[in-house]
């Protein structure tokens, strides 16, 4: 038996019983019914074969076809074809009825000498003339040695035959088991086993045509990817050629509505195919047709044998059907996008509702293409504005240009100055995340010269204001004209006027924490306008980060951002400034994989189109740096382009991370370099507080490791003296350390145990490790070894609950980051129980030892450290023969090459303030 007559055992039986029956004398029918491309022509050259093996019937065949089917007894000239008497039209009944007892009489003659089997294909093709003396001949078979074996697709009609005398036989698709089989017999694996089961719906002919076309690589997930095109002829030629009415229209309807099929059930489907739901076919042959139109390869298929204007037409009758069942917004969409334009409102909707759907799910290349297929169809000037604004912000990500022209449309749809005024916002947000400020204000500025509404005008204003500060002359004139406005504002716009204020204040250093707080906290509660909503909560969530407010911080900007996986709309530049505040809150808490879950998305996007977000670059990267990716965090700031920097604070905010990723590599120059650059870009911006950028702590532990304290000394107690002016732990304990490492000895010890003492109830634990860290080698270094153990214990044990790997992503990963390596080093270096007491390499070294092997690497003499380290010269060589031996070297000349820039106190604190404004 052939490989495509698996499963039709029990068809073959009946056969051979029914072919029993004639040979001895009492003849019977029996009909194979089945869908198209289940096997009926071969399971009845089969049956045929059998029974004709050995000689012991004759065998007379007809093959019915649609193009004979018009022709009267074109069938019976197939079986008698030597019979010059049949007749070639149609007869008056007693006429007709004398042919067929001829034929029956001959046949009853053929048969007497052998049995004789019948076999005929197709008998839905048949003529009429042609199936009336088939039922005239099946009614007489009890008398005669001849078995009719028929086949029909029973999506045809059945046939109407007596049943005293035969009987039918219903194919089934084949079973899982059996396309496995044929599927292995052609030497492919499961995954092709399961696709043929999929794709194929148990059709043994197109199973046959998919593994022909099938080929090596990847399953394929469209017709193109296919080695051939017998699977997609075979499905064509049945919609073509083969199919009912009935089965074609609901094998469209299925193919179109894809996964919405299940959605709109039977009834529904049936009136999108303009089928009757009670067609006497439909329980037959619906359940096969859904089987294999659900899968995409039949689909796509289906609907490559069609024109496109019908299909044009079943989409749109689907598409409303599945609107007013209330499908998914995606599942309507997909239908409209294959229509020439979208001609009714209620299609528009449905693929602006789609958008914002794909918008919250971070699908958006799929809205932005609804949104551009809704302004095909015929809108109304403001709608049409509307929608070219929400396509502009969605565009803008992946193309800073294209989103920008968008907008530019958008604003020039509207003539009424009040809509415009409406739309440049959003435009001018764009152009700064473009890094055109200048641009962005002169259209603030001409939008709202036209405008003749006071209270319109202060809200284009203060906006205006927010965008400004990323510009330093702009800041310090809308700064100028917001103390103006703050005073006779309304209402609803005073809290974002006086938190402009504030935050330019804060920068100088004229404000407390406190003082901040008091402006900000009671203005929290208060009315704001909706149009200025978004830019006060990112002004009053950046003073509250700077005040260690974090929570409350991050609580605003979730307020006004979008859960992930939808990106944040960059064209409402409030929003900007509240992306920043969430990554910023999140990395000063030590949440260092939630700023890269929150944010690199966002990144990833806008890479290399032109939106320039500095800010977030380098908070991401701070955070590689954090949990140990130094070069992946390298390599996200050194794609920023710096060639178009402007006097935005993002900028400087770059310097300060790339600062810090050079103190993490033991790169004092360069670090010193980045933190002067941070300092002067701030100061151009009247910017001296370090709560956000604290470059001078920086600069002075750079400047300590490079060997110059005293210089060093100079900066970090100009830090100390604003940061006690704003007061907040965090800053204050930065400062604390930078001094400490400048100064040394017991007074740099006491402003380490301050700088603890301060941070034990403040929520930063990066800077507490941090300041443990430092404590626990300043102590040892005192002689307080048991102390200072206890200091770097803690600080590791901090630095594992802030550093311990995710569960859920790496269930056996180590624990690792900046953080972990500096304690464990530290707690080996220190002999500390369970770390090893004779540890060697750079990671060995103490605090005094690193300091000055680096500067002894540098050249200096032995004297000359003294000099610049305050120490004895026989302390000195102490500390270098200790060094040598845990280096494994005999000579200056090969220190350089055996550091790795971990181990210091000076170096340690250096690499610590990594937790950027």
């Amino acid at each position: 038996m052939g490989s495509v007559l698996l499963e039709r055992e029990e068809a073959l039986a009946a056969a051979a019983r029914a072919g029993e029956s004639a040979r001895s004398g009492v003849g019977r029918w029996l009909v194979f019914g089945a869908a198209a491309g289940t096997g009926r022509t071969a399971l009845l050259r089969e049956a045929a074969g059998r029974e004709a093996a050995g000689g012991p019937m004759r065998v007379l065949r007809a093959d019915c076809s649609p193009e004979e089917s018009g022709f009267p007894f074109a069938l019976v000239r197939q079986l008698f074809p030597e019979d010059g008497e049949v007749p070639f039209a149609d007869l008056p009944a007693a006429e007709e009825q004398m042919v067929f007892h001829r034929l029956v009489t001959r046949l009853a003659r053929t048969a007497d000498r052998r049995p004789v089997l019948l076999a005929v294909d197709d008998l839905h093709d048949a003529d009429m003339a042609s199936r009336r003396w088939l039922g005239y001949l099946a009614r007489r078979l009890a008398d005669l040695p001849v078995l009719l074996v028929l086949t029909e697709c029973r999506e045809k009609g059945t046939a109407v035959l007596p049943s005293a005398t035969g009987t039918s036989v219903v194919l089934r698709p084949l079973g899982p088991e059996a396309v496995a089989r044929l599927v292995s017999a052609r030497g492919h694996g499961s995954d092709r086993a399961e696709l043929c089961i999929r794709a194929c719906a148990g059709n043994p002919v197109l199973v046959h045509a998919l593994l022909a076309d099938l080929r090596e690589g990847p399953l394929p997930r469209s017709l193109s990817e296919l080695g051939g095109s017998r699977y997609r002829d075979a499905i064509v030629h049945w919609i073509r050629a083969r199919a009912t009415p009935w089965s074609r229209r609901l094998a469209l309807a299925l193919a179109v509505a894809g996964d919405g099929a299940a959605l709109l059930g039977g009834a529904l489907l049936h009136e999108a195919a303009g089928l009757r739901p009670d067609h006497r076919a439909a329980s037959a042959g619906a359940s096969a047709l859904r089987r294999l139109f659900s899968h995409p390869l039949a689909r796509e298929a289906a609907l490559a044998a069609v024109d496109p204007a019908e299909l044009c037409a079943l989409r749109g009758r689907i598409a409303r059907l599945l609107d007013e069942r209330g499908a998914p917004t995606a599942d309507v969409a997909a239908q409209l996008l294959h229509l020439d334009r979208p001609g009714e409102e209620w299609m528009t909707q449905s693929l602006e509702d789609a958008a914002e759907d794909a918008v919250r799910g971070g699908r958006v290349d799929e809205a932005t293409a609804f949104l551009r297929h809704a302004l095909t169809a015929p809108l109304t000037p403001g709608r049409r504005a509307g929608l070219t604004l929400r396509l502009g912000a969605l565009e803008l990500p992946g193309s800073a240009d294209a989103g920008i022209r968008r907008l530019r449309a958008a604003l020039e749809l509207h003539a009424d100055r009040h809509e415009r005024a409406a739309v440049a916002p959003a435009l001018g947000a764009a152009l700064v995340a473009r890094g055109r400020t200048a641009t962005a204000m002169r259209v603030m500025s001409q939008v709202g010269s036209a405008v003749d509404d006071g209270e319109l005008v202060r809200v284009l204003q203060t906006t205006a204001a927010v965008m400004a500060s990323h510009d330093a002359v702009a800041w310090r004139n809308a700064v100028a004209r917001m103390r103006e406005l703050a005073a006779t504002a309304p209402a609803a716009v005073e809290p974002l006027a006086c938190g402009l204020v504030t935050e330019y204040e804060v920068g100088t250093g004229r404000l407390s924490a406190a003082e901040a707080l008091g402006r900000v906290l009671p203005r929290l509660a208060a009315p704001v306008d909706p149009r200025l909503r978004d830019g006060w909560l990112g002004t009053a969530a950046t003073l509250l980060q700077w005040a260690d407010r974090l929570d409350q911080a991050r609580a605003l900007a979730e307020e006004a951002l979008p859960a992930p996986p939808a990106l944040p709309d960059l064209t409402d530049i409030g929003r900007q400034c509240l992306i920043s505040v969430r990554a910023e809150a999140a990395l000063w808490t030590g949440d260092f994989r939630r700023v890269i879950a929150e944010n690199a998305p966002l990144l990833d996007a806008c890479a290399g189109q032109g939106i320039r977000m500095p800010h977030l670059a380098s908070m991401v990267a701070l955070a590689h740096c954090e949990l140990g990716h130094r070069a992946h965090a390298r390599r996200l700031l050194a794609d920023l382009d710096e060639e178009s920097a402007d006097s935005s604070w993002e900028w400087n905010e770059l310097h300060y991370a790339r600062a810090s990723l050079h103190m993490a590599e033991g790169n004092w120059q360069a670090a010193l370099d980045d933190y002067l650059s941070c300092g002067r870009g701030q100061s151009a911006r009247d910017f001296v507080s370090p709560v956000a950028t604290p470059w001078r702590s920086g600069a002075a532990l750079a400047l300590v490791g490079l060997g110059q304290p005293a210089k060093a000394l100079d900066l970090a107690e100009e830090e100390l003296r604003h940061a006690r002016t704003w007061g907040t732990p965090r800053t204050v304990s930065r400062a604390l350390r930078a001094h400490a490492a400048a100064v040394g000895g017991r007074r740099g010890l006491e402003s380490l145990s301050e700088a603890a003492t301060v941070l034990r109830t403040a929520p930063a634990p990066v800077e507490l490790v941090e300041t443990l860290l430092d404590l626990g080698h300043a102590r040892i270094h005192a002689g307080n070894s048991r102390k200072g153990r206890e200091d770097l214990h803690e600080a590791h044990a901090l630095a594992l609950r802030l550093l311990a790997p995710d569960p859920t992503e790496h269930p056996d990963a180590p624990a690792t980051g900046r953080l972990l390596r500096a304690t464990g080093n530290a707690l080996r270096a220190s002999g500390a129980r369970g770390t090893r007491r004779h540890a060697t390499g750079s990671a060995a070294l103490t605090r005094a030892e690193r300091r000055i092997v680096e500067l002894a690497a540098q050249g200096q003499t032995n004297a000359q450290i003294g000099e610049v380290l305050h120490l004895a010269r026989r302390t000195v060589e102490t500390h270098l023969t200790n060094a040598y031996r845990k280096l494994g070297v005999t000579r200056r000349t090969q220190l350089a090459s055996r550091l790795t820039g971990t181990g210091t106190a000076a170096s340690s604190s250096a690499r610590s303030l990594t937790a950027s404004g």
